[in-house]
């Protein structure tokens, strides 16, 4: 099986996240470190969708900006042009696999699509 993480090193969730993957046996992981290599709105669109959350529940308020720059309170559209031009504004870890998405916090919710 093959799974994406959207991972930050720093992220401490991101990270026990990552640690599950790898310790999947039969688990092939592909890393993405979306502040190396952000997202495009159509992958937020999608991830957000197959994840079952709209943008504004994936908005990262803590630890950035996002709110003083009115995010909390903007359209669907203008939270996903924020975050592609500043990926720091999306929540994480997203994982995927062929059996779906899942906004991993907690961490074990990975295991649901494993």
């Amino acid at each position: 099986m093959r799974a994406t993480i959207w991972h930050n090193p720093a992220c401490g969730t991101s990270r026990k996240t990552l640690a599950i993957l790898e310790e999947t046996p039969g688990v092939e992981v592909e890393v993405v470190e979306y502040l190396k290599t952000p997202y495009t709105a159509d992958k937020l669109r999608q991830l957000f969708s197959d994840a079952g959350l709209t943008a504004r529940e994936a908005l990262r308020l803590r630890g950035t900006d996002a709110e003083e720059h009115g995010l909390k309170d903007a359209s669907e559209e203008a939270i996903i042009a924020a975050m592609v031009e500043n990926p720091a504004y999306v929540d994480r870890p997203f994982v995927e696999t062929d059996k779906g998405v899942r906004y991993c916090r907690p961490q074990d919710l990975v295991r649901e699509i494993l």
